[in-house]
């Protein structure tokens, strides 16, 4: 029979059970910008949450045995302060486990952000089963119920925060409001179990403000002003797809546009042209097809790419996944479209496409967290559907020349030779790091050593003969891209540490 205290207890398991997937989820919204949205990170995060359950599982079963003073509010209590310290301890924590490498790191920050909330969420499911067993001949039942509503708490609290939630208020907003919630469902417990709290019960008041206060000055932990000497945060928001910022450096007069560690653009201030080389080249396409009128470009970042094809004469359509990313360029870039704008997922939006072009421009691997599902023959082949007979698909891709890493670069060239069979690839600099542009056509591409045009000449002097040795083919069903950009992904980090800010990572 379902008594009011029944319900109440099952009430308070579903909360439970949806907040260790809310914490799980957001887990990847603070450690993700330091260590990047890798598989790592999401595997670190998995790894402790099912660590934390199987330590509260134990100790929940214990302690509510053992321990008869010790109650379900306290349980919820603890839980409650545990999750509200994560948004003040997570720069610190970053920052300790940074010489631990992104695996390393990952692991070690997810553990000590979250291990404890989570685990003192685990431990309500047997503090509930304890208290609403009456019967031996019930204990199935109750176990079966217990579990059953945490599992409908976890489910809806997933779509609520990555549909409603997230979209509308912060990472930092969220766990506080989370925190907040705990702290009301263990007043509640305590209300109802007054006697078990003679002493301290003055204690929740305190604690309840306390959060209450750092709810609502919440939007100045979201939103900070991080700025340095050098360094100077215009413009900042919080997407779906990660932290985005726009961030100008007088000294080296540059405006940089930002995800989460991924340099998506640079501009010069002073003249307004794109600093990154790789995209000055890209644009130069029209070179080698002189009767080209449109493109596609892929990955819009702050629309250069755009802007000089425009100058030549080209029409593109563009796609970008992040809303707050395509804002921004229009915002503080100056792009202005000269095609289709489509914001979307590329692999969606590109089947939706019945166009063709003479140019495709696949502009999505910076160098930081890349998007390696758009690397597989399964993306290039609907790419390829796209191309005009004769048209170029160009990508650019960062990796090394030489040494570990370089597995990756030929999977990248093996997986583009496989769907395209004209492919020539240039390097933006004869250093170990540097940037592949890969261009590849069903028509040959011709250059010509003897052009005057610097462009020609440029593409001539730039060629790299890439060897498909040690490449494998990226597929949907088998893509190990993540494992084998590790050297590279760890390297790009670095280099955004020492030259742009650590700061920036944080939330």
């Amino acid at each position: 029979m379902l008594t009011p205290g029944k319900s109440l207890l099952l009430t308070t398991v579903t909360l439970s059970g949806g907040a260790v997937m809310i914490l799980e989820l957001l887990g990847t919204r603070i450690i993700a910008p330091y260590y990047g949205a890798s598989l790592y990170v999401w595997s670190a995060l998995i790894a402790v949450t099912m660590i934390a359950l199987a330590l509260g599982y134990y100790l929940g079963g214990y302690l509510a045995d053992r321990y008869p003073k010790l109650r379900l509010a306290h349980v919820l209590m603890f839980a409650a302060l545990a999750t509200s310290v994560i948004p003040f301890s997570s720069a610190t924590v970053l920052h300790l486990t940074n010489a631990l490498g992104m695996r390393g790191g990952a692991f070690c920050s997810a553990l000590l952000l979250f291990g404890l909330p989570l685990t003192a969420l685990a431990m309500v499911g047997p503090f509930v089963i304890k208290l609403a067993t009456e019967t031996l001949e019930d204990v199935g039942s109750t176990v079966g119920a217990v579990y059953a509503i945490s599992t409908v708490g976890s489910v809806v609290a997933t779509l609520l925060l990555g549909f409603v939630l997230l979209p509308w208020l912060g990472t930092r907003s969220i766990i506080f409001s989370l925190a907040l919630i705990l702290v009301l469902m263990a007043v509640v417990l305590m209300w109802r179990d007054r006697q078990g709290f003679p002493a301290n019960r003055g204690v929740m008041p305190v604690i309840f403000l306390g959060l209450l206060s750092s709810l609502l000055s919440v939007k100045g932990y979201a939103s900070p002003e991080k700025t340095n000497a050098t360094m100077r945060v215009l413009h900042q928001a919080e997407s779906i797809y990660g932290w985005v910022r726009v961030v100008d450096n007088q000294t080296s007069d540059a405006r940089l546009l930002l995800s989460d560690a991924s340099v998506l653009s640079a501009m010069s201030l002073s003249s307004g042209q794109t600093l990154l080389h790789y995209q000055t080249i890209i644009a130069s396409l029209p070179v080698l097809r002189p009767a080209a009128s449109d493109a596609l470009l892929v990955g819009l970042g702050g629309g250069h790419i755009a802007r000089e094809l425009k100058a030549k004469g080209l029409a593109t359509d563009t796609i970008e996944i992040d809303p707050v990313v395509a804002q921004a360029s229009l915002d503080y870039f100056g792009f202005k479209p000269t095609g289709e704008f489509i914001v979307g997922d590329a692999r969606y939006e590109v089947k939706k496409l019945n166009k063709q072009y003479d140019f495709i421009i696949h502009d999505c691997f910076t160098g930081g967290s890349e998007p390696t599902h758009l690397l597989t023959v399964e993306m290039l082949s609907d790419l390829r559907r796209l191309l005009k007979q004769d048209g170029i698909l160009a990508l650019n891709y960062v990796g090394f020349t030489r040494g570990e890493g370089t597995e990756a670069v030929a999977s990248v060239y093996k997986t583009l030779k496989s769907v395209l069979p004209n492919v020539k690839v240039f390097i933006t600099e004869k250093t170990e790091m540097t940037d592949f542009i890969m261009l590849a056509s069903n028509s040959a591409i011709e250059l010509d050593a003897n052009s005057r045009d610097q462009r020609s000449q440029w593409l001539t002097d730039h060629q790299y003969a890439l060897s498909e040795q040690g490449g494998i083919l990226i597929t949907d069903d088998y893509n190990p891209m993540e494992s084998m950009q590790l050297r590279k992904a760890e390297a790009y980090r670095d280099i955004f540490l020492k030259r742009v800010a650590p700061e920036l990572l944080l939330i």
